[in-house]
């Protein structure tokens, strides 16, 4: 860092024209242009290297000359091939004058919240074109300048806000405040998995942290299967599964989430494999299978869309009919607060369905939490997983073993609170329960 922004403590109000600093440095004076070059590649330790300052300045149309390092303050401290490059040019003071676009988000704040605000709070998520900030309490008073700096150096964003309670448990929802930039516009589109998602971000929920783990469960689908998912959102992980071919029947509560659900089929052309629907979670899955073999007997096959190709190419045969399965092989969980609440909703759900005593037990995934207490020490991994074991066959009525299930874990949400998502194949006993 060449110097660091003034101090501008207890800055409320963006003023950016208080981060102006002078930095002494010498210049070399250039015969020929080419000396550009040659002394970058042969003499780099000479010269002036900091992010977003050129070392090439204009002097007068013809003239150039080049800063040099800052430890440097006479011709006599340059190299000996620097030196005979430059022969009798001159060395001189230059000043380069620096102001707020210099320095970085971390450097400003640092620059204004108070010295005893040890954390500089620069992270936040992307969601198309709002950044979401979750600021503790303690940098309330400066959070508009903290947001203005945000939007200033990001100039893919234009909303900044922060989060303002915790999220509400049906809709998944959280209320917000915008601190910076445009007020009023949520509408945002966001790219994932190769497919464009579009929702109002007040509306619904969705976490743009979550989108590997969006990947990992949809790369276990494979074409020709059918999936349930009954906390869908706006489909991160029910659209790209229609992408590889996979039947998802989606379902979320939440009517702003269900309706940006269809529109993000229509948008990514899935239509034919992903169903989506507005239905209570565990009258969701209690009805899933009969919902399955209903649509199973009339619709029997699905025709995978064609592949677009270039002119230039031949095109591609089309793929063949897909079998409509009569059964689900996978149950996506996605609601870490309270999905192991809903695991009582599988007790029966092959009861009084003749052919179902020949269907593969589907694979249930439940995301979850785990918390522990900030007084005591992060728990053992076997103490952990048998604590989720616990819970899960609590819901299900029915034991299931620790070493029956499969833990992954997906993310840290705080210092002492653990999302994983918990896999294992939905027992016999209770599914004919």
């Amino acid at each position: 860092m060449l110097a660091k922004p003034p101090s501008n403590r207890g800055m409320v109000v963006l003023d950016r024209t208080k981060f102006g600093a002078s930095v002494p440095l010498m210049m070399a004076k250039l015969q020929h242009p080419s000396l550009i070059g040659r002394l970058g590649k042969e003499c780099p330790s000479d010269l002036l290297d900091t992010r977003g300052i050129s070392r090439v300045i204009k002097i007068t149309e013809q003239d150039r000359g080049i800063l040099l390092n800052p430890d440097i303050k006479s011709k006599a401290m340059l190299s000996e091939t620097a030196r005979e490059m430059l022969g009798d040019s001159e060395v001189s003071p230059y000043t380069l004058e620096l102001d707020y676009n210099y320095w970085s988000t971390e450097e400003i704040l640092r620059s204004i919240l108070p010295s005893e605000l040890a954390d500089v709070p620069t992270g936040f998520t992307v969601v198309g074109h709002i950044a979401h900030m979750n600021l503790r309490d303690q940098y309330l008073p400066y959070k508009h300048v903290i947001g203005q700096v945000i939007l200033d150096k990001n100039p893919s964003i234009k909303t900044v806000v922060n989060k303002l309670d915790s999220i509400h448990s049906v809709y998944r929802t959280f209320d917000m405040e915008v601190i910076a930039g445009e007020d009023g516009n949520f509408e945002v589109e966001q790219l994932e998995s190769n497919c464009r998602f579009r929702f109002d971000f007040r509306k619904v929920y969705w976490n743009s942290r979550l989108h590997t783990e969006h990947d990992r469960l949809v790369s276990l689908f494979e074409p020709g299967q059918s999936v349930c998912d009954p906390f869908a959102g706006v489909g991160p992980f029910a659209v790209p599964a229609g992408k590889k071919n996979v039947l998802v029947f989606a379902s979320d509560l939440n009517p702003f989430s269900y309706e940006a659900m269809v529109n993000n089929v229509n948008i990514n052309k899935v239509g034919q494999f992903v169903h989506p629907f507005n239905i209570d979670a565990r009258e969701f899955i209690r009805g899933s299978t009969k919902r399955l073999l209903e649509f199973q007997a009339k619709y029997p096959t699905l025709t995978p869309p064609r592949k677009k190709v270039s002119r230039s190419k031949s095109a591609s045969p089309p793929q063949p009919d897909i079998e409509v399965p009569k059964y689900f092989s996978h149950f996506v969980m996605n609601l870490p607060d309270s999905a192991i609440e809903f695991l009582d909703a599988f007790r029966g759900l092959y009861t009084g369905i003749e052919e179902a005593k020949d269907f593969p037990l589907p694979t249930i995934h439940v995301h979850c939490f785990h918390k522990h207490s900030p007084l005591e020490k992060e728990p053992p991994i076997e103490v952990v997983e048998s604590d989720l074991a616990e819970r899960c066959s609590r819901a299900l009525g029915f034991t299931v073993h620790r070493e029956n299930m499969k833990f992954h874990d997906v993310r840290k949400v705080a210092p002492t609170k653990e999302m994983y998502c918990i896999s294992f194949q939905l027992p016999k006993e209770v599914a004919f329960a």
